[in-house]
Parts: C-alpha cells; sequence; structure tokens
C-alpha cells in the first residue's frame, strides 16, 4: 500500500502545535515517565527544544515517518510540502493572496503567511533525496512531491519555478479562492456570513478554479477536490454539485491526469468526510479517472491513515489499479 500525500510540518507556531508536536513524539516512546508529573514535563520539554532546534527535515524527525511507515507495511511513501512553507515563493504568494491592510481578512492573512513561510526549499528537498537510500535499506520506496497552490493566471511563474527541481511528482491544490484562503480556521467566519446564494457562487468560483488547474496539465494528480466543504458549508442544489462533477471528471480524463482519496477533511476538520464526497467519487469512477490515495498527513503519527480502507473502496468500485509517481512518470499499482 501507499501514501502520496505526507507533510512534515506546518504552523502558524501556536501552543497547539507544540502540543500536537508533543503528542506525535509521544506516539512513538514506550517509556512512561508518570503522566502528569513534573519529570514528564522536564521529557517533553527537552524533547520539544530538541525538535525545534533540528527542524521539520532532520534525520530524526524524518525517521519516525520511516517507523511508521514499516509499522503499517506501506511500500512506498511521497512527502510533500505545501509550497507556501518555502520563503523562495513569497513574491508568488504575494502575488495573488488577499494581503491588504484591512481588518477582514488581509491583515489576518498576512499574519498567517509570515508564520507558516519559514523555510527553504532547498533544504527540503536535499533531506528527502538523503533520505530515499535509507528508506530504500528498509523496504520502502521515498518520493519527493510538492503541494503547489494553483492561482489561475501564475501558471508561467510557478511552471518556472517548479522546474528547478528534480520531483517524483507535483500535486495541484486549490486553497484560495479569488485570495482567500477558504480552509483558514481564521477566515471561517466569512462562510457564515454567506446565504444560499452566495455560498453556491463561492462553490462555483472554486470549481471553475479546480477546472482550470486541470485543463493546465501542469499537475501530475491533483489533491482534494472539494475541499471547499472544508468546515461543513455545503451547497444543498445536488444537481448543481452533479453539474460539477462531471465536469471535473471530464476535465481530469482529457488532461490525463490523476486525483487522489484525501482522508484529511474526515479525521481533521468538521465535515468529517472524505474527498472526493460519495457522489463525487461515483462520478469521477463512472468517467474512468485514475487515483491514487492520501492521508494528508502533517505529523507522522498521521501517516497511512485510511489509506488502506480508501484502496479497498476504490477496489469494491471495479478499479484494478491506483497510481503512483517516479520522476514525474506514472506508475501502476494493482490493488
Amino acid at each position: 500500500m501507499i501514501d502520496y500525500h505526507v507533510h512534515l510540518e506546518e504552523g502558524p507556531y501556536s501552543f497547539r502545535w507544540l502540543e500536537r508536536t508533543s503528542q506525535a513524539m509521544a506516539f512513538f516512546k514506550d517509556e512512561d515517565v508518570g503522566k502528569g508529573s513534573k519529570a514528564s514535563i522536564e521529557k517533553t520539554m527537552q524533547q520539544l527544544t530538541s525538535r525545534l532546534q533540528s527542524g521539520c527535515y532532520s534525520e530524526q524527525w524524518l525517521d519516525l515517518y520511516l517507523q511508521q511507515a514499516k509499522k503499517l507495511g506501506l511500500r512506498e511513501v511521497g512527502i510533500v510540502d505545501h509550497l507556501y512553507r518555502f520563503k523562495e515563493t513569497r513574491d508568488y504568494f504575494e502575488r495573488y493572496m488577499q494581503l491588504d491592510n484591512t481588518e477582514t481578512i488581509g491583515k489576518m492573512q498576512r499574519y498567517w503567511l509570515d508564520n507558516v513561510m519559514t523555510e527553504s526549499i532547498d533544504n527540503f528537498v536535499s533531506a528527502i533525496i538523503r533520505a530515499k537510500e535509507k528508506w530504500c535499506q528498509h523496504g520502502i520506496a521515498l518520493k519527493l512531491g510538492i503541494e503547489a497552490d494553483y492561482f489561475g493566471g501564475g501558471e508561467e511563474e510557478l511552471a518556472s519555478f517548479l522546474h528547478r527541481y528534480p520531483w517524483d511528482y507535483v500535486i495541484g491544490s486549490v486553497h484560495f479562492v479569488d485570495g482567500w484562503g477558504f480552509d483558514n480556521p481564521q477566515t471561517q467566519y466569512i462562510f457564515e456570513n454567506m446565504d444560499e446564494a452566495a455560498l453556491q457562487q463561492s462553490y462555483e468560483r472554486f470549481f471553475a478554479t479546480v477546472e482550470k488547474m486541470i485543463h493546465s496539465k501542469m499537475f501530475d494528480f491533483v489533491a482534494h477536490l472539494d475541499n471547499f466543504k472544508v468546515f461543513d458549508y455545503q451547497v444543498k442544489d445536488v444537481a448543481f454539485l452533479d453539474s460539477w462533477y462531471e465536469r471535473i471528471a471530464r476535465a481530469l480524463v482529457a488532461a490525463q491526469t490523476a486525483t487522489e482519496i484525501n482522508a484529511g477533511l474526515y479525521y481533521r476538520y468538521p465535515v468529517k468526510e472524505m474527498c472526493p464526497g460519495p457522489r463525487f467519487l461515483d462520478a469521477l469512477i463512472k468517467h474512468g479517472v485514475t487515483f491514487t490515495v492520501s492521508s494528508d498527513a502533517h505529523f507522522p503519527d498521521d501517516l497511512g491513515k485510511h489509506t488502506f480502507a480508501n484502496a479497498d473502496l476504490l477496489k469494491s468500485y471495479g478499479v484494478q489499479s491506483i497510481v503512483g509517481f517516479n520522476q514525474r512518470h506514472k506508475q501502476y499499482i494493482k490493488l
């Protein structure tokens, strides 16, 4: 089995981040220091200090992902990071995000960008390339990927940047509609102020961007096709949704681009549903779209979550293989 959408870290670096990082490290520790004791807090602080100093591209942090991959019996793992993690992409994101001085969204998104865009892409790429041999010795193929945010009109700039690095695959994704990062919990309130008509118009803009992204043919697969539902604000007009599901399915087939069953929204967000949802999945399979499977993990203890179940789900539809990638060449893996 495989997991092709795995992240190493993401800010902003809040107390929640510290708590979640501590939880991940504790998952891999056998010793019991005594929960609630002063000694346990001292041990946790030492571990967090070491983790922060060594960084998310250290061999020690990657080894936790390797340990979990071995435990689950995964055969291939694709590690990616969001493009917005890297300081080298600042101009790209500043060009297309809403980052003005308005209190409603601009200042909030500027704060978010400043606190997630903390790494160098060269460090990420070299860390994964270095780790490949070690993972291979343990019987697991480690793949180097990138999750690249798509903005209409930014294709040439994005392509020029991506061509500099030896990716095994490039994921295309949409996290912004008209410069608004709709899956950011800090901007969730924007959904709350929408009536049904406004919500449907926003879905329309989202799906139109996804369709345009697919037709660009820049990506090996596209991620979480219906993640606009992230906070469970969903359009009630089934015919509207079905129409877009059909359009996107046809676009994927025409562009010979794969997609994924992504579990991230199911276990990390209010919607508690896979991407794509059941009706969307029906349409994609009917049109013969190719799939990979992914946990969308952001911590090592989430690696592989629901990927086996989603592979079995595809198999129940009669799908005989899923896809992996090597140096941007598609490879079929029999189910």
